[in-house]
C-alpha cells in the first residue's frame, strides 16, 4: 500500500502513467476513487496521482481536533513535494476544488494549472447559501446517532425535492465508492464537515491565482454551486466554463465522456508540446448569464 509521509500523517495515494503530472483531489465523505475514470482515461499520456485526503480512505484520521480547507491544501503541497512532481495540473471536484484553488493561491509557483469541478469558493453568500451552510453544520449531530451514510442519504432525498431529481446524479456511485473502502469514523465526518462550512469564511485570494484554469458544472447541479462556478470563473482569471450535460453534482461520474475530454483538451492547452495520442476535448462554453439559474 504506497503512502509517503505529509506533514503528521501517512498519506495513501495511487500513482499510474508517464508524462506531465496531473493530481486528482476528490471531495467530502469518499476517496480517491471518485476519480477513477479520469485516472484510467489520462494514465496514457500523463503521469496521473490520486490520493485519499486526510480523514478519508486508507489515509484515515488523524489527531488534530479540527480541520481546515487551508490544512488539506498544505498536506497537497507536502503530498507533491514527497512525489517530486514538477507543477502538476491539480484537479479538484467539490471539497477537492476547495483545496485545489486553495493551494494554488498559497504556492503560486506550485501548479502548472488547474481544473475546478462542482465546487465552491470564499466567495460572499446570498442568504439562502448561507442558510444551506448552517444546515450544512447541522448534519453532525444526527450523523453521531445514526452515522453519516444515513444523514447524507436524507440530505440527498431533500435536495431532489427542492432542486430537481437530477441534482445528486447517480448517486448509487457515490454510495458504491464508500461500500468498497475503509469506513470513515464519525469524528472524522464532522471535522471534514465544519472544515467545509467555513470555507465561505476563508482569506483565500483567488485573484493570486495566475494558472490556466478550466472550470466545469454539472447542469443539474444544485443552484448554489451554479451561481458558485459562474463566481469561480471570473475570478480565477476569466476561467472558461463547462457546463456538463446530463449530470449532477459528481459531474465526472455522471459524465464521463464528457469529462474526460475536458480535462483532455485543457491539458492539451497547458503543455501545448507533449505530444498528443487523443483528439482533444470539448472547446471550453461561455457561463451563462449572471442571473440564468440558481
Amino acid at each position: 500500500m504506497p503512502t509517503v509521509e505529509t506533514n503528521d500523517i501517512e498519506t495513501y495515494y495511487e500513482r499510474r502513467g508517464d508524462g506531465p503530472p496531473v493530481v486528482f483531489v476528490h471531495g467530502a465523505a469518499v476517496d480517491h476513487t471518485q476519480w477513477a475514470p479520469q485516472v484510467d482515461a489520462l494514465a496514457d499520456e500523463y503521469t496521473v496521482v490520486a490520493y485519499d485526503v486526510r480523514g478519508h480512505g486508507r489515509t484515515g484520521g488523524s489527531d488534530r481536533g479540527t480541520y481546515s480547507i487551508d490544512l488539506f491544501a498544505d498536506d497537497l503541497a507536502a503530498l507533491i513535494d514527497a512525489l517530486d512532481l514538477d507543477r502538476p495540473v491539480v484537479c479538484g471536484l467539490s471539497m477537492g476544488g476547495c483545496i485545489a484553488m486553495t493551494y494554488a493561491a498559497r504556492h503560486p509557483d506550485g501548479p502548472s494549472g488547474l481544473v475546478l469541478a462542482d465546487t465552491f469558493g470564499p466567495v460572499p453568500l446570498t442568504l439562502g447559501e448561507r442558510l444551506q451552510r448552517q444546515l450544512l453544520r447541522a448534519t453532525i449531530p444526527p450523523a453521531r446517532l445514526v452515522g453519516y451514510e444515513r444523514v447524507e442519504r436524507a440530505m440527498v432525498w431533500l435536495q431532489r425535492r427542492v432542486s430537481g431529481e437530477g441534482v445528486a446524479g447517480d448517486y448509487d456511485r457515490i454510495e458504491a465508492i464508500r461500500e468498497r473502502g475503509p469506513t470513515m469514523s464519525t469524528a472524522e465526518f464532522a471535522k471534514v464537515i465544519r472544515a467545509l462550512a467555513a470555507f465561505d469564511r476563508s482569506a483565500v485570494d483567488l485573484t493570486a491565482i495566475d494558472v490556466p484554469t478550466l472550470a466545469l458544472y454539472g447542469e443539474h447541479d444544485a443552484g448554489f454551486i451554479r451561481r458558485q462556478m459562474r463566481s469561480l470563473a471570473s475570478l480565477v482569471g476569466h476561467a472558461p466554463l463547462l457546463v456538463v450535460p446530463n449530470a449532477g453534482h459528481a459531474s465526472n461520474l455522471d459524465n464521463e465522456a464528457f469529462v474526460d475530454g475536458a480535462i483532455r483538451g485543457h491539458l492539451r492547452r497547458v503543455w501545448p508540446h507533449h505530444s498528443p495520442r487523443h483528439e482533444a476535448g470539448p472547446g471550453p462554453a461561455p457561463a451563462p448569464p449572471a442571473g440564468a439559474d440558481g
